[in-house]
């Protein structure tokens, strides 16, 4: 049963399960999380990671990528281009299920809730302030800085001998922290195509109370930004022999 794809499913939907279920904690009214705030969410996606990534692990996915920016990242780093047929489906997929758990997990919560923005927000990103060529640069920064920085720990010219055993996932962890942190204030850190496709998909076709629209008109920006950040924080990975 364990496999690559078995296991990018599985790591994409506890990421997703517990990354949207933060923020639909913070959002949705009457959750005791209500109003917790941006560290909340921040906080509760670095961990989502790092369970994530574990139960990828566990499943038969040792790259653990959850992310089809890492992903295209490690083909444009290593020309080899193999993964992406089949870790890219499962990510997507893992990302839908892990949104509609979170669907389920407040269900009483959506109908309660009057602002469609809101509930949108716990499922996909949108921008503070909508702006493409803006947003879509941040999401270039942001995903740049997550491949360049994930690919730092995992070099040896950082980790002579590589990071010890399990540790390196509490560091990604800290990693996606940070991003949220200091830049995720202007777009929501998509920084994975996944997280926000696969989502938004569920979004548009669950019967959510009062939801409003999935706002397609963005959806491009958190797809293709992540993957030019991608793309140009592999090549800079492979100009340094990283």
């Amino acid at each position: 049963m364990r496999s690559p794809f078995f296991g990018e499913f599985m790591g994409t939907l506890v990421l997703i399960l517990l990354g949207n279920g933060v923020v639909a904690g913070a959002v949705l009214k009457r959750s005791k999380s209500e109003n917790s705030g941006w560290m909340v969410i921040a906080t509760g996606w670095g961990f989502a990671v790092l369970c994530g990534i574990f139960v990828a692990i566990l499943c038969g996915s040792p790259d653990a990528h959850l992310n089809p920016a890492i992903t295209l990242a490690a083909a444009v780093q290593t020309g080899n281009f193999g993964k992406i047929s089949s870790y890219i489906p499962a990510q997507m997929l893992g990302a839908f299920v892990g949104a509609a758990l979170v669907w389920l997990h407040y269900f009483p919560h959506w109908e309660i809730t009057e602002d469609p923005a809101a509930k949108q927000a716990a499922f996909c990103t949108a921008p503070a302030i909508p702006n493409p060529i803006a947003n879509f640069f941040s999401e270039v920064v942001g995903t740049a800085v997550l491949v360049l920085v994930a690919g730092a720990l995992g070099s040896k010219l950082v980790f002579s001998s590589g990071a010890a055993a399990g540790f390196a996932p509490y560091l990604v962890s800290c990693l996606v922290w940070s991003i949220g942190l200091s830049l995720g204030g202007t777009t929501g850190y998509a920084i994975n195509p996944a997280r926000d496709f696969g989502p938004r998909v569920a979004h548009a076709v669950l019967p959510i109370a009062g939801k409003g629209t999935s706002n397609w008109d963005y959806a491009l920006i958190p797809i293709l930004g992540p993957c030019a950040g991608a793309i140009l924080a592999g090549l800079l990975l492979r100009a340094l022999g990283a």
